[in-house]
């Protein structure tokens, strides 16, 4: 099955894949290692489906009860399963791509081990076109701030393979492989525009940086 093109082509209804700290945003890929009964079942589902599920936080940040009802983020995204291994002992390995930021309007009951919900994707249609608006970002800035950060945090870059990218895909890999926390996943995520993701981006960069270099220790 085809990746849907606009929202006109999306599902009505979507099974939940409540998952902490895992940001996808569309037009990314994230790899997955499945291995919970109920979310193998899910992908058995969506594989013989529309290959469609709805990668979305649980509110606490803990994780979800084995059946569990916990609260959930007011906003996730549609994740398409591009690929699949199946693995030993009822496993999976996926990769989902990003398609669509969604609301869930209505969690369902649902027969099925895992959660269900009516959602609601109107206020996304830009998603399909994830790096709309990337010629308004202060590439050079946000360089500068990711490079500080990159030494700060001791990680290691090819600033080759990053010069070729465009300014999009590189504001929406750091943001998915940025080391922050569930709220600050949740912040990238729920960011209305590629500018605003970027700000959102070289803020908690900055913040990190500064609290360290004051000696502030976060809890």
């Amino acid at each position: 099955m085809r990746r849907p093109a606009s929202i006109s082509e999306l599902p009505d209804m979507l099974a939940l894949f409540p998952l902490s700290r895992a940001l996808l945003l569309p037009g990314t890929h994230r790899p997955l290692n499945v291995f919970e009964p109920r979310f193998v079942a899910m992908v058995d589902d969506a594989l013989a489906g529309n290959r469609m599920i709805g990668l979305i936080q649980p509110r606490d940040t803990s994780e979800e009860a084995p059946r569990g009802q916990v609260p959930l983020e007011k906003i996730g995204c549609i994740g398409r399963i591009t690929h699949f291994e199946e693995q030993a002992e009822n496993r999976y390995f996926i990769i989902l791509e990003g398609v669509c930021r969604f609301a869930p309007a209505e969690e369902l009951t649902a027969a099925t081990p895992y959660r269900q919900a009516r959602i609601d994707t109107s206020a996304f249609s830009a998603d399909f076109s994830p790096y709309l608006g990337e010629e308004a970002v202060d590439r050079q800035r946000l360089t500068t701030v990711l490079r500080s950060y990159a030494e700060f945090a001791q990680i290691e870059v090819d600033w080759e393979e990053i010069e070729e990218m465009s300014t999009g895909e590189l504001i929406n890999l750091a943001a998915m492989l940025g080391p922050y926390g569930p709220l600050e996943k949740q912040a990238l995520l729920e960011a209305k525009t590629l500018v605003e993701r970027a700000e959102t981006l070289m803020a908690l960069a900055e913040m990190e940086m500064a609290r360290a270099r004051s000696g502030v220790v976060l809890q």
